[in-house]
């Protein structure tokens, strides 16, 4: 019996997001923070693996690079999966977000996907990344918000790529955001009940 006619194409896909998922779950915010001696970083704050909570280990240098190389991850995925066409580069993508979020060596207790959101969308089309960036960096500025920022920075990057009539992007990003906010559930409530802490204090 012959393999179906679509059955290579298939496979690049189904590789490419596993692919993107295997990448996507390298926790470097845990591998940096004990390789620099300050332990398990779900042990400090949130719990959390994501650069918000490395800076809590108080290590700028820490969280920064954190932050650059769960971007990074995701671009990486989607770049490397781009050289067979435009649906593996974007499985890829999904599946470096939800690597990220849910890592399979972490018992699927990973970041909430800021970093990597922002390298897919780099990856895919960086003009959004670009707006990404603007938008969290004026909103940030001018509420002290950090989990407002990415909020609002990923529901306008599904509406630009909408607007740029990249359709299977935005239904990609209308995904991501929403698995994003639901990360965020906790930062949301305390958003609404006044207690989220600004940029420079506490909280995730």
């Amino acid at each position: 019996m012959s393999p179906p006619a679509d059955w290579g194409s298939t496979a690049v896909d189904l590789a490419a997001c596993g692919f993107g998922y295997l990448f996507g779950s390298i926790p470097f915010g845990l591998i940096l923070t004990k390789l620099a001696g300050f332990g398990d970083v779900r042990e400090i704050g949130s719990g959390n693996i994501g650069a918000t909570n490395v800076l809590r280990a108080r290590s700028k240098p820490l969280a920064a690079a954190t932050l650059v190389l769960d971007a990074a991850k995701g671009t990486a995925a989607v770049l490397f999966a781009a050289h067979w066409g435009e649906t593996p580069a974007i499985l890829a993508g999904l599946g470096a977000f939800l690597g990220h979020l849910f890592p399979v060596w972490l018992g699927f207790r990973g970041g909430k996907g800021v970093a990597t959101f922002i390298g897919v969308l780099l990856g895919l089309y960086w003009p959004a990344g670009v707006a990404f960036c603007a938008i969290w960096l004026v909103t940030a500025f001018a509420t002290r918000y950090s989990s407002l920022a990415a909020l609002i920075a990923s529901a306008a990057s599904v509406v630009l790529l909408a607007f740029s009539a990249r359709w299977e992007l935005a239904a990609l990003f209308l995904l991501l955001t929403v698995l994003l906010y639901v990360r965020h559930a906790s930062n949301i409530g305390r958003l609404v009940k006044g207690e989220e802490a600004r940029i420079g204090k506490s909280h995730s």
